[in-house]
C-alpha cells in the first residue's frame, strides 16, 4: 500500500501536475497565478548595502522588502530564466525565486516567503506531523494562536520546490485540512486628496454654509458634553508613518508604546520623501486639545502610533495585532488594504484579527476598523468592467477586500459634507456604517515598478469638502504649513469611526468590541442618496427592511448619540437568563458549484437580548471543504461559521459557540425574535451534499 504521503500528486489534490505552483491557496479559496516575466526575488546569505546591491550583473536591483530578507531584480522579459540561473550558481544566494501576478488583479504582485501554515485534521497527532514535515522538507516553527492542530513550517534550504508547489501537494493529503504558503502584497493606503480647500473641520459640527448640507456632521459637541475622550482609552492608528512631534501630538501620556515595524524600531517618524498618510490619519482621530491647530474625535484619548511594513504577509500582520493587543489598545484603525482586486485573507491573517476583536482588552475585544476602499466597487460582489485604461479589467471581475469583509472588523465607508455617496467609496452588504469624508473620482491605483494605473474617469463634477488635519510638520507632507485641507477618501471617514469608538469605550470601558459596533450601528443617520452612482449608474442609498444600505451600512455615525447609549448602558443590570431552542429537521440538498446556496429558516417569537449563542448543524456532503456555513441573524446580519477548511470530510455534526466562533459575539445584545437562517454555499463542482437538520439555541 502507497504512503498518502508519497502518493500525493494531481489525482488527489484536484490540481494538474504542471499547474503545482500556479495555484495559490488562500482563505478556501484557489487563486490563479501568473509568473512575472520581467522581475524576480532573491534572498542573500548576510546584509548587502544598495551601492552592491546595484552592481550585481544578473539584473537591475529595484528595492528590498527588509521583513523577507527578499531584494526585488528586473530583466528583460527573454533574459528571465537565465538571469535566475545566474543568481542560484552565487554562493552568497541563498535562493532566487519568481514573482507572480493574481490573475484579473493588475499591477499586484506577489512575493514569496519561506513559511507555509498547516492546519491539520484534529486526529492527526505530532508524530505523524513530524513524518509529513521530514517528507517536504519543512521545520515546524510555531502554532497559530486561535486555531486548532495549526502551525507555521519553515521551507529548508534541503526542500527542491518552492512553497506553493508544497503548499498544493499537501492540500491533497487526508491529514491536512488546508495548508497555505505566506505570500506578501504591497499594502495600499485608501487616500485620494483631490478636492478644494476648506479651512473649518466641518465633519465634527457645522451649522451650514457652501456646500454642507444640514446634519453632513457627526454632531461631536453633544458627546464632548460627556466626554472628550480619556487616556486609559488607546486608539492605535496603524499607518505608513506619523509626525509625532506635531503639537497636536504632545501631552502628557498622549504617545503609548509606538512601533516601527519597518525600520524594526519604536520611532515610527516619516521617511524624507514620504506624505506621511498616518499623521493625518492620527490627527482626525485623536488630535489634542491644546489651544491650537486642530482637535481629533477625541482628543483626551492616548495614541498608539504604528507604522507598518508597507508589505502584507501573515507575519507583518500577526504583528500588527499582537503589538495593539499586548500594549492595551482598544481601539485599532487602519485606512488602508491590500492592492489587489481580489484578497482573501489567510488563515493566519484572519486568526490574528479574530484574537485581537476577543482577546484584546483583557478579553473585551479590540475594536477594529478597516476602511472599505476607494474604488467604488463591492468589498465582495461582481462587476462588469469596461473602459479601463489599457484595458486592464473586461467583462465580470470578482472584488473582494478581505480585511473590510473579516467578520470582526468594522467596515467603514464615505459619505460627502452634501450627506450624500463619496463617489469613491467602496459599497456592499459588509459596510457597517459610514463617516463624513471628501468627495471625489474612484481610485485604485496599481503601484508596482513602472506601473502606475487608475480607473475609467467619471465625467460628472463632484461637489463635497475635504477634510481638514495634521500634516507633516513645514513643507513635507501633502501641503506647505503643518496642516492639510484636502484629505479624505475611506481613510479619512474610518478614524472619525474610531474616534467616536474611543468615545464610547471613555463613556463606559465595561463594553465588549461587539456591544460598541452595536452601538455605532443602531444610533447612525439614516441618511439618503436617492441619484444614480455617477459612474455605474447604481441607486443603493437607501435602506432595506432591516436598515442596512449598500452604501452606507446602517448609517453616519452620530457621536452624541452613541456616546449617550454608551452611557445609559453603564447602569444596566444583570438579569438572570432562561433557554429557548428552534430547530428545522427539514432536509435540504446543497446546490453543487452554486454561490446561492441554500438557506433553512427557524423562527423564533422571544423578543429578548440574547445572552449566548449556540447553533448545531448536522450536514452531509462528499467533499465539505467545498463549502462555507453562514447564520443570518433577523437583523440580516450574517456571521461566518465555517470556512472551506474541512477538506476531505464527509459528516459534519458538531456546534459552534460564541467560545470556539468568536465573531457570534455580533449577535449579543440584539433581539432574539424573528426568522434566523442557516446559509449553505458550494463553491466546487462535482461534490454534493444536504443538510439534514439544524438547531438553535439562544440564552435570553
Amino acid at each position: 500500500m502507497n504512503d498518502p504521503v508519497n502518493s500525493a500528486n494531481s489525482a488527489n489534490t484536484g490540481i494538474p501536475a504542471s499547474n503545482l505552483g500556479m495555484v495559490l491557496q488562500r482563505g478556501g479559496e484557489e487563486l490563479i497565478l501568473e509568473k512575472a516575466l520581467d522581475r524576480f526575488s532573491v534572498r542573500l546569505v548576510g546584509d548587502r548595502p544598495s551601492q552592491v546591491l546595484s552592481q550585481f550583473g544578473w539584473g537591475t536591483w529595484q528595492r528590498s522588502i527588509p521583513q523577507a530578507r527578499l531584494e526585488l531584480f528586473t530583466v528583460a522579459p527573454n533574459q528571465l530564466e537565465k538571469a535566475m540561473s545566474q543568481a542560484r550558481a552565487e554562493e552568497n544566494v541563498a535562493f532566487a525565486s519568481h514573482i507572480y501576478k493574481l490573475k484579473d488583479n493588475p499591477g499586484t504582485f506577489v512575493y514569496l516567503n519561506d513559511q507555509i501554515t498547516i492546519q491539520f485534521a484534529t486526529d492527526v497527532d505530532q508524530p505523524r506531523i513530524n513524518a509529513l514535515a521530514t517528507t517536504f522538507n519543512l521545520v515546524q516553527e510555531k502554532p497559530v494562536l486561535g486555531l486548532p492542530n495549526t502551525f507555521v513550517f519553515t521551507v529548508s534550504k534541503q526542500a527542491t520546490e518552492n512553497p506553493i508547489k508544497i503548499a498544493n501537494q499537501l492540500q491533497g493529503l487526508k491529514e491536512v485540512l488546508a495548508a497555505e504558503p505566506n505570500i506578501l502584497v504591497r499594502q495600499e493606503t485608501h487616500y485620494k486628496p483631490r478636492d478644494p480647500l476648506y479651512t473649518q473641520q466641518w465633519y465634527l459640527n457645522h451649522s451650514g454654509g457652501n456646500q454642507l448640507a444640514v446634519g453632513s456632521h457627526i454632531s461631536i459637541e453633544k458627546a464632548w458634553d460627556i466626554t472628550r475622550g480619556v487616556r486609559s482609552v488607546v486608539v492605535a492608528v496603524v499607518d505608513d508613518s506619523f509626525d509625532l512631534n506635531h503639537p497636536d501630538f504632545q501631552g502628557s501620556g498622549k504617545i503609548v508604546a509606538p512601533r516601527d515595524l519597518k525600520e524594526n524600531d519604536f520611532l515610527p517618524l516619516p521617511d524624507q520623501e514620504e506624505t506621511s498618510h498616518g499623521t493625518a490619519c492620527a490627527g482626525i482621530a485623536v488630535a489634542e486639545e491644546n489651544g491650537k491647530g486642530i482637535v481629533g474625535v477625541a482628543p483626551g484619548c492616548a495614541l498608539m502610533p504604528i507604522r507598518t511594513t508597507g508589505y502584507l504577509d501573515d507575519e507583518s500582520i500577526e504583528d500588527i495585532f499582537n503589538w495593539a493587543i499586548d500594549k492595551g489598545a482598544s481601539v485599532i484603525s487602519c485606512s488602508w488594504g491590500a492592492s489587489a482586486v481580489y484578497f482573501p485573507l489567510s488563515l493566519r491573517q484572519r486568526a490574528a484579527i479574530t484574537r485581537a476583536a476577543t482577546k484584546g482588552r483583557n478579553g473585551k475585544g479590540c475594536v477594529i476598523l478597516f476602511a472599505a476602499g476607494n474604488a467604488n466597487r463591492p468589498v465582495d460582489g461582481t462587476v462588469y468592467e469596461r473602459n479601463w485604461p489599457k484595458n486592464l479589467l473586461s467583462g465580470n471581475t470578482d472584488w473582494l477586500s478581505g480585511f473590510a469583509v473579516h467578520p470582526d472588523a468594522i467596515a467603514v465607508a464615505a459619505s460627502t459634507s452634501l450627506n450624500k455617496k463619496s463617489a469613491y467609496s467602496n459599497w456592499g452588504n459588509n459596510i457597517a456604517v459610514c463617516a463624513p469624508s471628501n468627495n471625489a473620482p474612484p481610485g485604485m491605483w496599481f503601484q508596482e515598478a513602472g506601473f502606475m494605473e487608475t480607473q475609467p474617469a467619471i465625467a460628472t463634477s463632484l461637489s463635497g469638502l475635504g477634510m481638514l488635519t495634521t500634516d507633516q510638520l513645514g513643507a513635507a507632507g501633502y501641503d506647505q504649513g503643518d496642516f492639510t485641507r484636502t484629505f479624505g477618501g475611506t481613510s479619512g471617514a474610518t478614524p472619525v469611526v474610531a474616534g467616536v469608538a474611543a468615545l464610547i469605550l471613555s463613556a463606559n470601558p465595561d463594553l465588549t468590541a461587539q456591544q460598541v459596533r452595536r452601538i455605532l450601528q443602531e444610533t447612525a443617520d439614516k441618511i439618503v442618496d436617492t441619484n444614480p452612482d455617477p459612474q455605474l449608474g447604481l441607486r443603493e442609498g437607501t435602506y432595506d427592511s432591516n436598515g442596512h444600505s449598500q452604501w452606507f451600512g446602517y448609517g453616519k455615525v452620530n457621536a452624541a448619540s452613541s456616546v449617550q447609549a454608551a452611557q445609559q448602558m453603564r447602569t444596566g443590570a444583570a438579569t438572570s437568563s432562561k433557554q429557548i431552542k428552534g430547530r428545522n429537521d427539514s432536509p435540504l440538498g446543497i446546490p453543487d458549484n452554486n454561490r446561492q446556496g441554500i438557506k433553512s429558516a427557524i423562527a423564533l417569537d422571544e423578543a429578548s437580548p440574547i445572552q449566548d449563542i449556540q447553533v448545531t448543524v448536522n450536514i452531509s456532503h462528499d467533499f465539505l471543504g467545498d463549502l462555507e456555513i453562514y447564520l443570518i441573524a433577523p437583523n440580516n446580519q450574517q456571521i461566518l461559521l465555517q470556512n472551506r477548511t474541512l477538506g476531505r470530510r464527509t459528516a459534519l455534526q458538531t456546534t459552534y459557540t460564541v467560545r470556539s466562533h468568536p465573531a457570534l459575539k455580533q449577535l449579543l445584545s440584539s433581539s432574539a425574535k424573528g426568522r434566523w437562517q442557516l446559509w449553505l454555499v458550494d463553491y466546487v463542482p462535482q461534490d454534493v451534499g444536504q443538510l439534514n437538520s439544524w438547531e438553535l439555541n439562544l440564552s435570553i
